[in-house]
């Protein structure tokens, strides 16, 4: 079976803001008030927990401060799972053209560098978890992307062929995994860092939801 495998955050979902919410419970508890503004700083929300924690202490004029960020890593992640899907919504489209591939006799899952765990937790609340065959996160094997071997294993888990796969992502990391997997890479234009997508050369880009279908027939031929 070939297999199309989603990235999470800033692909199927912005999660940005609950994740910004998640930070700025930690720079609150450091006596720093909110840092982090849902409207500026979705690119780096979409990057992951350290990668907000640094950018708050480099507005501090700490950027340096390692041992803070290890320190208040574990807070964001538990402020983050009890507050997961308030703000978070799925992009339009995303999960009719889910269907459409499923259909079209596609395996679908999801590879993603936020922990399983909490991947897990958010799938479920959106009400979207069952339909996706496999689900790959940060901590499911001893590498994440962009290593190759997680976007393999999520194709593997939803049935599929590991080699006849592509990945739809929104980063140089998707970009990156899908090259050293040698697959092809579709990367969506409507996240916070779409005008950056083109310089990464992936094999597609992608602006709406509804072209994603026939786009894949066109890489997975």
């Amino acid at each position: 079976m070939k297999t199309v495998i989603f990235d999470l955050d800033g692909t199927l979902a912005d999660t940005s803001g609950d994740l910004i919410a998640a930070a700025n419970t930690c720079f609150r508890d450091m006596g720093a008030g909110d840092l982090l503004k849902p409207d500026v700083d979705q690119g780096t929300a979409l990057r992951g927990g350290r990668a907000m924690l640094r950018l708050g202490m480099a507005r501090l004029g700490r950027p340096e401060d390692e041992a803070t960020i290890d320190r208040y890593y574990p807070v964001l992640l538990e402020a983050y799972g009890a507050q997961i899907d308030r703000f978070t919504t799925v992009y339009p489209g995303a999960m009719d053209a889910v269907e459409v591939l499923k259909g079209r006799g596609y395996g679908v899952g999801i590879c993603t560098n936020k922990p399983e765990g909490l991947a897990q937790l958010l799938l479920q609340n959106l009400g979207i978890r069952d339909v996706f065959g496999s689900l790959v996160g940060a901590d499911t094997l001893p590498v994440r992307k962009p290593d190759p071997e997680p976007l393999f294993e999520a194709a593997r888990r939803a049935g599929g062929d590991p080699r006849r796969c592509v990945l739809i992502g929104d980063s140089d990391t998707d970009r990156n995994t899908a090259r050293a997997a040698g697959v092809p890479s579709v990367l969506v234009t409507f996240g916070p860092a779409g005008e950056d997508m083109a310089a990464l050369e992936p094999e597609a880009l992608l602006e709406h939801y509804e072209a994603l279908p026939d786009m894949v027939d066109r890489l997975l031929t």
